[in-house]
């Protein structure tokens, strides 16, 4: 599946994933592929993506998912360094 995380100010990662974990507003969860379409507020946390290059992390200090057809969609306020 694709993902984008998007700031205010520039796009931090774009590519394809195998599975991407979210700090959801009622708790932690994970998107896989061919997931139900889904949109949900994003508390500060760790955003955990699993790519064929392998496993990364951001640090999000919240924002909105919006999970389609395989298209995963973050907008954050700002990605922690």
């Amino acid at each position: 599946m694709r993902l984008e995380i998007i700031t205010p100010d520039r796009k931090v990662f774009e590519g394809e994933v195998s599975s991407a974990i979210f700090p959801g507003a009622d708790g932690q969860f994970e998107v896989l592929n061919n997931h139900a379409p889904l949109i949900s507020a994003l508390q500060p946390g760790e955003v955990r993506v699993t790519s064929a290059a392998g496993r990364e992390s951001f640090q999000v200090t919240g924002g909105v998912v919006e999970v389609l057809r395989n298209n995963v969609v973050v907008l954050a306020e700002s990605v922690l360094a």
